[in-house]
């Protein structure tokens, strides 16, 4: 195992850490890990809301104490990797020049708008604080983990705050100041730990997938504010893959460890009140549906091969946001139909089967065991 520190990397591979740090940014709008004090006129920062929250049970293997006290800084402070606040975004037809067909974004779709954040822009930022299908959200990256996720933020913003957990991008909300841990999407500071933020699917896949799917889409620009090398991905390259990303050496060791897979094999991960799930990715790329029981619950993975990701869903509770009947998945019968899934004879695409979908997101497998080391594993 080799660990060394973020900073020391980035200089080795000739990146100066003011340009990580964010040339328009602004270091001292630092995050702290306790909760934001009094302020001038004597109100404190319990009367600012933050992001809106969900009443949830997710399986934790740490109190937030311990995690708290597992954080490292991973070089850059609070904000050195500066967040982008004002993002702009071109058609489908005029994407950024830098982006081939095979590069990876993260595709989000809320109320009917498709949007794609290229991983060569969020590698040098991590968080996008934007507005989709008129909800306020943050789309959020950590190259270290390989893992993309989607949080309603509401009225604040969310920024890096520099620190490290599990090698995971710790965020902070700017309304109270307090520490979410990106995969767990859980706070860990404050008064009270343990609010789960609201999630939504983003999708890794890659420009060429995301814009045959979604031609309507719109993608994020390089006109970010920052003056960044976009071209130049600090820690390797997913097209193809190499660097940080294809080897099996640490920059920060993870919580835990597990060697069932080799550390950055991608998995696709699940967790809810019933436990946690991972699915080895090209696993699931071969058998295409995987059914198996999580907490005493059927669950079924699937694959989509026009995105190349896949979709978890379990049973639900009889009745689908349209109104009309969900199938059993605990009696269903489930076939591949050439790219579709056939649910007792009906086919449906593999993002609509009529059962309960799960947040899922890929993950580098020992980022997920660290956090998730109760998790079921399928290899």
């Amino acid at each position: 195992m080799v660990q060394i520190d973020r900073r020391a990397l980035l200089g080795a591979l000739g990146v100066g850490i003011s340009s990580v740090s964010g040339c328009l940014g602004s270091p001292d709008a630092g995050a702290g890990s306790g909760p934001i004090t009094d302020s001038s006129d004597g109100s404190t920062g319990s009367a600012v809301d933050g992001p809106p929250t969900v009443e949830r049970s997710l399986p934790a293997a740490y109190t937030a104490e311990k995690l708290e006290a597992a954080s490292r800084s991973g070089g850059p402070p609070p904000d050195g990797i500066p967040a982008i606040e004002d993002p702009q975004f071109a058609e489908a037809t005029d994407p950024p020049a830098l982006l081939d067909d095979g590069d990876p974004v993260f595709g989000v779709v809320l109320d009917g708008e498709a949007k794609a954040y290229p991983q060569s822009i969020l590698v040098w930022h991590e968080i996008v604080n934007d507005i989709v299908g008129g909800t306020p959200v943050s789309v959020t990256y950590c190259p270290l983990t390989g893992t993309a996720q989607g949080f309603h933020r509401g009225e604040t913003t969310f920024g890096v705050s520099g620190q490290l957990i599990n090698a995971n991008l710790v965020m902070f909300d700017r309304a109270t100041e307090r520490w979410w841990p990106q995969m767990l999407a859980t706070r860990i500071t404050g008064d009270d730990p343990g609010e789960y933020l609201k999630e939504f699917r983003v999708v890794w896949t890659t420009w060429e997938r995301w814009r045959s799917a979604h031609p309507e889409t719109v993608v994020l620009t390089e006109d970010t504010g920052f003056a960044r090398n976009y071209g130049s991905d600090p820690y390797g390259g997913y097209n193809p893959r190499n660097g940080y990303y294809a080897g099996d050496a640490f920059l920060f060791p993870p919580l835990t460890e597990d060697n069932r897979l080799a550390p950055k094999t991608v998995v696709i991960g699940m967790r809810s009140a019933n436990g946690a799930v991972a699915v080895r990715k090209e696993t699931l790329r071969e058998e295409r549906i995987i059914e198996f029981d999580l907490g005493g619950v059927r669950h079924a993975a699937v694959y989509d091969e026009s995105l190349d990701t896949g979709y978890v869903y379990k049973s639900g509770d009889g009745t689908e946001i349209d109104g009309t009947d969900s199938a059993d998945l605990e009696t269903a019968t489930l076939s591949w139909a050439d790219g579709d899934v056939d649910v007792d004879g009906a086919v449906h695409a593999p993002d609509s089967l009529p059962f309960e979908r799960e947040i899922v997101f890929d993950a580098m497998w020992f980022a997920w065991y660290g956090y998730y080391p109760m998790t079921d594993l399928h290899r």
